[in-house]
């Protein structure tokens, strides 16, 4: 990518509903250029979609939990079985497979306290390959919403 590339993902990232046209003239470039720069960003992967940021609480899911979870055995299977089932639950939000002394970790929602352990109850302790899960409640969820590349590693 380009200064000019960067430049348009930075600014996409900030606000994804601007026109091509807005994002042209904040650019200092003509529009076609700035859509034909923004559709060979998408074909090579690098602007992968558009969605809207939803608030959790609007969706009745004011409890946020981090889940670290184990399973064995460790096997591509069992992996693969375990993954698919989780992100069909609709309180996930998204799973993150791991190294290190958990497999999983897994970003999950409710409605409050109560629903949470009925759902790691439900959810976590009847599954067989799940040894072991320990559960952090997330008091608040920041990110940054406009990231740009890194330097290459030297």
């Amino acid at each position: 990518m380009d200064e000019l590339d960067s430049a348009i993902v930075r600014e996409l990232q900030a606000d994804g509903r601007q026109s091509n046209r807005a994002l042209a003239g904040k650019l200092g470039i003509a529009p076609s250029t700035c859509l034909e720069r923004t559709r060979l960003l998408q074909r090579r992967g690098i602007i992968q979609g558009y969605r809207a940021e939803v608030s959790l609480k609007a969706l009745n899911r004011s409890v946020q939990a981090m889940v670290f979870t184990q399973v064995r055995p460790l096997r591509r299977d069992v992996v693969t079985a375990f993954e698919q089932s989780v992100t069909r639950l609709p309180e996930v939000v998204s799973v993150y497979t791991m190294a290190g002394s958990d497999d999983f970790l897994v970003h999950v929602t409710a409605q409050d306290i109560d629903h949470l352990h009925a759902f790691l109850l439900d959810q976590f302790t009847n599954r067989r390959e799940i040894i072991a899960f320990r559960t952090s409640i997330i008091y608040q969820h920041l990110t940054n919403p406009v990231l740009g590349p890194l330097p290459p590693a030297e």
